[in-house]
C-alpha cells in the first residue's frame, strides 16, 4: 500500500481527494446546479438518452430539429433579399451614411467608396405569400408558402469560424457547448440505437472554398463529452470501429464489453468523473450502432419517387443530397438533433461560377427534404433550419469589367435565415433590410434572439437551461437573447 501511495500521480492524487468529505463539500457547493442532473446514475440509465428533470419548460411545438448549416456565408441579397435600387446604382459607388463606422473584414477594410453590385439573377415573388426568391433557386421558390424567410438577422462576427462558433455555440471563441449538445444535454434522445446528435458534412466538387469543418462546431464544450455531435463520415463507414474485428465472435465481444464497463464502474464509483460515465455509455452505444447504422444506410427500401425529391446525386454517399435524406432516416429513429453541413459557399470571387455550383447542390436536397418530412407526417413536429454565419456585402469585391470574377465580401450587418415546420409562422418574411441590403431596418433578429427562439420552438426557456461551469451559470444564449414572437405559428 505505501508503494502504491508513492506511485500516485499528481492527478490521481487529487481525484481520489475528491471523495469522502471533498466530495461531500462540492455536492454542497453544486446544489441546484446543471452538473449535478448529469450524475453517473442518469448517464448510464437503460433505453434513448435521459432528458433533465423539468424539461420541457413548456409545451414544445417542435420535437426535433435538422439543421442545414451553410458554411461559408450565402450571400442574402443575390438569393431571398430582392432590393431593386441595387440594379439601379449597379457600379455607383455605396452612400457613405450606409457603411460608415462599419468594420469589415481585412480584405475589404473601409467600406467606402466600393461599387454597389447588383443581384446576378433575376429574382420573382413566389406563392400566395409573395416572398421574393431568386432564379438561383428553383426549388426552394416553389415551395416559399411554406418557409418563414428570417430577414433581420444580423451578427457579431465577422470572419468564418467566429461566425459559426457564434451561431451554434453562442460565443466566437470555441468551448462553449453547441446548440445540439444543448438540446441533447436538456431533452435526451429517444434513440436506443443511435447518438442524440449526429453530424454530417459536405462540400460541393470543384470550389475554391478553402473552408475546414472543425470539430468544436459540434462539441459539447464543457458539458461532458457525451452531449457532443456523433460526426457520420462521407465515405467508407460513416463510423470508424464499429465492426468486430476479424475472426471475434458477436458473444465474445459482448463479454468483453461487458467485462470492461465493470471495470470502468468501480472506477467511476472511485473518482465520480463523469467522462467515466461517458465512456461506458459510448462503448454500449458503438456495440448498438453495429446493427443500427448499417440498416440506416440500406437505401434499397426508399420508393424511386423519394429519391427523386432529393435530387440525382442522392445515392452518392458525402453529398448534401444524401445527408439531407440521412437526416430524416436519423429523425423517423429518434435523433434529437441532426447538423448537416454544407461548406462553399464563401464567394470572394466566385458569384458567377461557383454560386451556380452552390445553389445546384443544396437547393433541390433542401426543398426535398421539406416534401418528403411533409409527405410522413413529421414536419409538423420537426424543425428545419437553413442559413450560414452572416451574408455577403452589397458592395463588389473585385474589378467590376470582370465579371468571371465578380465576388462579395463577409457582411454581419444583414443576412437571411429560413426556417420551416415545428411551430414557425409559414408563408412569412419577417424582418426587413434597407433599400440596400446593407442594415437591418425593421424586426432585428440577432444571433442569440435566434437561438432562443429555436430552443423555444423546442419546448426550452433558454434563460432556464444552464450548467455551472468555473463558478458562472451558462446557458446558449450567453446573457441575452429574446424569442422572437412573430414567427412563431
Amino acid at each position: 500500500m505505501a508503494d502504491r501511495a508513492l506511485a500516485l500521480t499528481r492527478r490521481q492524487f487529487l481525484g481520489r481527494g475528491g471523495t469522502g468529505l471533498g466530495l461531500a463539500a462540492l455536492a454542497g457547493l453544486l446544489e441546484g446546479d446543471g452538473a449535478r442532473a448529469a450524475s453517473p446514475a442518469s448517464a448510464s440509465a437503460p433505453g434513448g438518452m435521459p432528458r433533465l428533470p423539468g424539461l420541457p419548460h413548456h409545451a414544445p411545438k417542435a420535437r426535433r430539429i435538422i439543421y442545414l448549416f451553410q458554411n461559408g456565408a450565402p450571400t442574402h441579397v443575390d438569393l431571398f433579399d430582392y432590393k431593386p435600387r441595387l440594379r439601379e446604382l449597379h457600379g455607383k459607388p455605396v452612400p457613405v451614411e450606409y457603411v460608415a463606422g462599419k468594420r469589415f473584414s481585412t480584405m475589404t477594410g473601409m467600406g467606402d467608396g466600393k461599387l454597389l453590385l447588383a443581384p446576378v439573377e433575376p429574382f420573382h415573388q413566389r406563392g400566395d405569400s409573395g416572398a421574393w426568391v431568386s432564379e438561383f433557386l428553383p426549388y426552394t421558390a416553389a415551395m416559399a408558402d411554406e418557409l418563414c424567410f428570417v430577414k433581420g438577422m444580423h451578427t457579431d462576427a465577422v470572419n468564418h469560424a467566429p461566425g459559426i462558433s457564434l451561431m451554434l455555440s453562442g460565443a466566437q471563441i470555441p468551448g462553449r457547448p453547441t446548440l445540439g449538445a444543448w438540446l441533447t444535454y436538456g431533452l435526451g434522445s429517444d434513440s436506443e440505437n443511435l447518438p442524440a446528435f449526429v453530424v454530417m458534412t459536405s462540400v460541393s466538387r470543384g470550389t475554391s472554398c478553402g473552408q475546414i469543418f472543425y470539430d468544436f462546431y459540434w462539441g459539447s464544450g464543457f458539458l461532458p463529452s457525451r452531449y457532443q455531435g456523433v460526426k457520420f463520415r462521407g465515405s467508407g463507414e460513416p463510423v470508424l470501429y464499429l465492426s468486430d474485428p476479424e475472426g471475434l465472435p458477436r458473444s465474445v465481444r459482448r463479454s468483453m464489453l461487458d467485462d470492461l464497463a465493470e471495470l470502468n464502474a468501480r472506477r467511476l464509483a472511485e473518482q465520480g468523473d463523469p467522462e467515466i460515465a461517458t465512456r461506458i455509455a459510448q462503448y454500449e452505444m458503438a456495440f448498438r450502432m453495429q446493427t443500427s447504422v448499417p440498416e440506416l444506410t440500406d437505401l434499397s427500401h426508399e420508393p424511386k419517387s423519394v429519391l427523386d425529391l432529393y435530387g440525382p446525386s442522392v445515392r452518392e454517399q458525402g453529398t448534401f443530397a444524401y445527408n439531407c435524406l440521412m437526416a430524416r432516416r436519423l429523425i423517423e429513429r429518434g435523433v434529437r438533433c441532426v447538423q448537416v453541413m454544407h461548406a462553399g459557399w464563401d464567394q470572394h470571387n466566385s458569384l458567377t461560377t461557383e454560386l451556380y455550383t452552390q445553389c445546384r447542390d443544396t437547393d433541390q436536397p433542401s426543398a426535398g427534404l421539406i416534401a418528403d418530412l411533409r409527405q410522413r407526417g413529421l414536419l409538423e413536429d420537426t424543425l428545419v433550419v437553413w442559413g450560414g454565419e452572416f451574408g455577403r456585402t452589397p458592395f463588389i469585391q473585385g474589378n467590376l469589367d470582370d465579371r468571371k470574377r465578380w465576388g462579395r465580401d463577409h457582411h454581419p450587418y444583414a443576412f437571411t435565415s429560413w426556417m420551416a415546420g415545428g411551430g414557425v409562422r409559414a408563408g412569412l418574411s419577417y424582418g426587413e433590410t434597407d433599400d440596400l441590403g446593407m442594415n437591418v431596418v425593421r424586426e432585428p433578429v440577432h444571433v442569440h434572439d435566434f437561438q432562443a427562439t429555436l430552443l423555444h420552438l423546442l419546448g426550452v426557456d433558454h434563460e432556464r437551461l444552464t450548467y455551472r461551469f468555473q463558478g458562472r451559470e451558462f446557458r446558449l444564449t450567453d446573457i441575452h437573447g429574446q424569442v422572437v414572437r412573430g414567427i412563431l405559428a
